[in-house]
């Protein structure tokens, strides 16, 4: 029974490093990157004034009246 704290301490430390890392790799994987990539093909093409245009026309902006 001597130093059963210890042992059983270290293995669930180690245990839970490699579930964190597991999980911090997974989000990265799965979440992060094909994020990245949507947001990079969205303002590949993406035109600001147009959309502002769209918006202004719209009716969207008080200090932007409509043409």
């Amino acid at each position: 029974m001597r130093r059963l704290l210890a042992r059983r301490m270290k293995f669930h430390l180690f245990g839970a490093f490699v579930v964190s890392v597991g999980c911090a790799a997974l989000y990265k994987f799965i979440v992060a990157d094909p994020r990245k990539r949507a947001y990079a093909e969205f303002y590949k093409n993406y035109d600001p004034m147009k959309d502002f245009e769209v918006m202004r026309a719209a009716g969207v902006f008080e200090s932007a009246p409509p043409k």
